[in-house]
C-alpha cells in the first residue's frame, strides 16, 4: 500500500489522498461514503486492483473526514464537493474519469459531472445515496428534532451503532444539491451495486439514478445477502469485476481480478 499523501488546497487546509499515477488515459476516482475514510476495505482493495493492472487511481477523504482537515460538523455537501474537483483538477487534469461513489460519495461524483461532464466515461455507484439528507434524514425526523436542528443548529443522530453530529446547515445546503430531478444526457457505463439488505439506502434511490440517465448503457446489480457497507470480500470482487469489465470495454486489455 502506498504512503498517504496531504493534498494543500490553501493555507492551513489539507486533504489526504492516495494516488496511482500511471501513463494511461483514464484513472478510478474513489469517493467514500458519510463520515468514512481512506482506512477501509474499499479505497485499499480498488487500489490494489489499480495498481496491479497499470490503471490511475485516486482516493481522497473530504475536510472533516479521516485526516483531513478541518471539523466534520462544518463540512457540507457543496464543500465536499468543491473537495474532490480541486485534487481532481491538480492530480489528474487530464485523464478519463471512471467515478466510484459509495454512499454519500455517489452524491458526491454525481455533481462533479457539472465539472467534469466530457471527461466521466464511467460512473459506478456503490448503493448511491444522493439527497439523503432531505429524503433519509430530514423527512423522517420528529417535529422535535427538526425544531432542534433550526433552533440549536445541531443534533446528535445516532443510526447503526454510530452517531453524527448532525448540522442544520448541512441540511440546508443539501437542498441546494439535488440531483434526481436532472436528466443526464451522458453516453457513459453506469453500473449500480446495491444490498439487497441495505437497512440505510432504499434500492428505489438506485433505481431513480437509472431513470435520469437516458443513454447510459445501464446495469443495476442487486446483491442478495449485501448490506449498506458491500465491503466483505465477495462483495468487493463483484465491485473489481465491474470496474475491470468497464476498463477492458474502454480500452481492450488483459485484467487481472
Amino acid at each position: 500500500m502506498s504512503k498517504f499523501k496531504f493534498f494543500e488546497i490553501s493555507k492551513n487546509k489539507k486533504i489526504r489522498y492516495l494516488i496511482n499515477n500511471t501513463s494511461g488515459d483514464i484513472s478510478v476516482v474513489f469517493l467514500h461514503g458519510f463520515k468514512s475514510d481512506l482506512e477501509g476495505d474499499k479505497p485499499k482493495t480498488l487500489y490494489k486492483f489499480c495498481k496491479k493492472n497499470n490503471i490511475g487511481f485516486l482516493a481522497l477523504e473530504y475536510s472533516g473526514h479521516g485526516k483531513s482537515y478541518g471539523k466534520f460538523e462544518d463540512g457540507t455537501i457543496t464543500s465536499w464537493t468543491r473537495d474532490a474537483k480541486e485534487i481532481i483538477k491538480k492530480k489528474i487534469h487530464r485523464k478519463k474519469l471512471i467515478l466510484v461513489g459509495s454512499s454519500m460519495g455517489g452524491w458526491i461524483g454525481l455533481n462533479l459531472f457539472s465539472f467534469f461532464n466530457k471527461r466521466i466515461i464511467a460512473f459506478i455507484g456503490i448503493a448511491p445515496a444522493p439527497e439523503f439528507l432531505e429524503r433519509l434524514m430530514w423527512n423522517k425526523f420528529s417535529k422535535k428534532v427538526k425544531k432542534q436542528l433550526v433552533k440549536e443548529k445541531y443534533y446528535i443522530f445516532n443510526h447503526s451503532n454510530f452517531e453524527y453530529n448532525i448540522s442544520y446547515k448541512l441540511i440546508k445546503d443539501g437542498r441546494k444539491n439535488k440531483i434526481l430531478n436532472k436528466i443526464f444526457k451522458n453516453k457513459i457505463y453506469l453500473t449500480i451495486l446495491h444490498g439487497k439488505k441495505d437497512d440505510v439506502v432504499p434500492i428505489s434511490i438506485s433505481r431513480k439514478i437509472m431513470k435520469v440517465f437516458k443513454y447510459a448503457k445501464k446495469k443495476l446489480i442487486v446483491i442478495k445477502n449485501g448490506d449498506h457497507s458491500l465491503s466483505k470480500k465477495n462483495n468487493l470482487k463483484k465491485l473489481t469485476k465491474e470496474i475491470g469489465l468497464i476498463y477492458h470495454n474502454l480500452r481492450p486489455s488483459r485484467i487481472v481480478g
